[in-house]
């Protein structure tokens, strides 16, 4: 079963998760790249594409695995040439993200998906930055760029990239603030990143990290030691070893995990068997997020209804979820008390 599971939810706790107010950590915004704008700016730009049609092209996101995901993924992001193409996706991310009452989004982009097609580095960061503050500004939602790294690619070609984007540093300060590693998982250990990431810390960057979704709990371990990461993107797969889920509740590691991705990369066979409640239940710090939402099938509200529904959620462990997200997250502690008493008024009423 590929499916998210139908167990019908009773209406008013639909309505409370449609409502709840979100944080959202775990978002790469080129997997937001709906097919109907894909199109748009295949058109646009005059680019020819290998499907005829919006149908047909969703049609393809019928995935075996991740890297079945990501051929996918690289392909659709050819369609990305000019500044306006970043903002016009990232606005889009936005507005839907709203809609399911996401007030803050930790954004990951990967530059090395696009400069190796030859598009300037300060395109891309001018783009996504520009759709970002607009909605700062106009609508108080707030986020962070989290640049990140491509690991099946090598760690010379990671220091090539973070030298590139070091000279934007000081105009997009106020929301470049961290470094992530993504990309196939699968024999490309987090100890290929060590001297890159020390390079990050070094320069005050927060350092999150892909583990623990296809790659073992070895790797989470790894990109806790290694890569001292602050958050482990996904990490599922520590249930694998106990110590290790010992290890993430002592130091409250957050995991930032994305159920509908799960499902449709078939980590999950079905959303029933998923362990994020068993996880939540132990005491580790979960969140939900949506990860590449164009590509698996849901937004914020979508991921939290399925694992509600599929998993038995109390409304008590809903909040717990997004009380998670507004903890995990790299906001000030002034921004994060304001985030908190939102939430604590909404689930009260």
């Amino acid at each position: 079963m590929n499916t998210p599971a139908t167990v019908p939810l009773p209406d008013a706790m639909r309505t409370f998760i449609e409502g709840l107010p979100k944080t959202e950590l775990h978002l790469h915004i080129e997997g937001t790249l709906e097919p109907e704008l894909l199109f748009a700016l295949a058109q646009r730009n005059k680019i020819a594409l290998p499907y005829n049609s919006v149908e047909s092209l969703r049609a393809a996101y019928a995935f075996t695995d991740l890297q079945s995901f990501l051929d996918l993924y690289y392909a659709g992001a050819n369609v990305l040439r000019t500044e306006q193409d970043f903002y016009d996706m990232t606005a889009a991310y936005i507005a839907q993200a709203r809609a399911d009452q996401v007030r803050h989004a930790e954004i990951f982009f990967d530059p090395q998906t696009h400069t190796e097609r030859g598009i300037a580095i300060e395109v891309v960061f001018a783009g996504i930055a520009r759709a970002l503050r607009e909605a700062r500004d106009t609508h108080g939602f707030t986020s962070v760029m989290i640049m990140s790294f491509l690991r099946h690619l090598s760690e010379a070609d990671a220091f090539v990239t973070l030298e590139q984007a070091l000279p934007l540093r000081n105009e997009y300060a106020d929301l470049w603030t961290g470094i992530g590693l993504d990309s196939s998982e699968r024999g490309n250990p987090p100890e290929k990143f060590e001297r890159v990431f020390a390079r990050c810390r070094e320069l005050g960057f927060r350092v999150v990290a892909h583990a623990g979704e296809e790659g073992p709990p070895a790797y989470v371990r790894d990109a806790l030691d290694l890569l001292q990461v602050e958050r482990i993107d996904h990490g599922v797969r520590s249930e694998e070893d106990p110590a290790l889920i010992e290890r993430l509740i002592a130091l409250r590691m957050p995991l930032t995990v994305c159920p509908l991705s799960n499902l449709k990369l078939c980590v999950v066979d079905d959303m029933a068997q998923h362990n994020l409640a068993r996880l939540l239940r132990a005491g580790v710090i979960v969140t939900v997020n949506s990860d590449d939402p164009a590509y698996f099938g849901g937004y914020m509200n979508a991921n939290y209804l399925a694992v509600a529904s599929a998993l038995a959620l109390s409304r008590d462990e809903v909040v717990q979820l997004a009380r998670n997200g507004i903890a995990a997250s790299f906001i000030s502690n002034t921004e994060k008390r304001r985030l908190e008493m939102e939430l604590e008024q909404y689930a009260g009423q």
